[in-house]
């Protein structure tokens, strides 16, 4: 258990959730740090991107595209194709962006809030990391074998494009700083404003339900977006952030939803580019095609498994955490 949250563990909380409980002891918990710390978080987002913005575009004016297009369609500033750059350019780019964007709100969380990281992390006093590398392993296995079953029943829908040099590269651009990506949406939506709505709602499905929209809506400018629609994205990576939220909720600490999307990201990376995915590596297979319907469809069968796994590992009990 958090330190702070065992000292005050005498006291009447409006929860009983170590990890709620974490957010609520620990730092400054007013409206204004909030404030502050989320500016500190988007200026950082922000400024990485405006840093980059006008070379990428002059790139992009000179391949023959007009700014109408650009500011159209701002995807194309992190098309590789659309740019003529190396994909593993292109992706340091864009996981770049999300280092100053982690530091200022680091920046936030340790100044203005006075809170530690670890308390946004877990209820307990030290991040597990056996949990997160556990979770990691379970959905990194189940999209290996997913994939695997589709190139055996389906292979006119996977193409084999195996590139070794140009695979390691973005093996080692990934490894390196995904988890500074993926830890951070982890760390602001299923931690700080989970922790945060909490307080005001005095419960943890609310805010569940809240940070799961931010989520999804954080993500609607994605390039599968626009292919697909608002509808069926959004429905996808609402229902990604609800299964990650109750894992978090559930196991008091977001050590498990960290390394599912840890994983998710990393090893499909690795395996499948789509054409419109937002992030473009020298995957193993290419698709030409997508059918979001029947990914949703793949993804609430693994992730029906996984919480199976998890429950028969960790034998949760008191399932009330999550509303409470």
């Amino acid at each position: 258990m958090n330190k702070q949250a065992q000292d005050t563990s005498q006291k009447p909380f409006p929860f009983n959730n170590l990890y709620l409980i974490s957010g609520f002891v620990t730092g400054i918990n007013k409206w204004w740090a909030y404030l502050f710390t989320v500016i500190f978080l988007m200026t950082g987002y922000f400024l990485f991107q405006s840093a980059i913005f006008v070379p990428l575009m002059n790139v992009l004016k000179s391949n023959g595209y007009s700014p109408q297009e650009i500011l159209s369609n701002p995807n194309l500033l992190f098309d590789s194709t659309a740019l003529q750059m190396d994909k593993n350019l292109v992706l340091l780019l864009e996981l770049g962006m999300f280092v100053l964007a982690a530091a200022s709100f680091y920046i936030g969380l340790r100044y203005v809030h006075q809170k530690t990281l670890t308390s946004v992390l877990t209820g307990y006093e030290k991040f597990r990391y056996k949990r997160f590398w556990f979770a990691f392993l379970v959905w990194a296995s189940l999209l290996v074998l997913s994939t695997l079953l589709s190139y055996i029943f389906y292979p006119e829908e996977l193409t084999l494009n195996f590139n070794l040099g140009g695979f390691l590269i973005s093996a080692i651009i990934m490894f390196a700083l995904m988890p500074i990506q993926t830890g951070l949406e982890e760390v602001v939506f299923r931690g700080y404003f989970m922790q945060g709505l909490s307080q005001i709602f005095k419960n943890g499905i609310v805010p569940l339900f809240i940070t799961s929209l931010l989520f999804g809506l954080a993500h609607m400018s994605n390039p599968e977006v626009q292919k697909f629609g608002v509808p069926i994205m959004l429905t996808y990576y609402v229902c990604f952030a609800l299964f990650m939220g109750a894992l978090t909720l559930l196991d008091e600490g977001i050590e498990l939803a960290f390394g599912i999307h840890f994983a998710n990201n990393f090893i499909s990376s690795l395996l499948v580019t789509p054409p419109n995915s937002v992030l473009k590596a020298y995957s193993i297979f290419e698709v030409q095609d997508e059918n979001p319907s029947s990914e949703i469809v793949m993804w609430l069968i693994m992730a029906a498994i996984a919480f199976v796994i998890f429950q028969l590992k960790f034998r949760w009990k008191n399932f009330k955490l999550i509303i409470n």
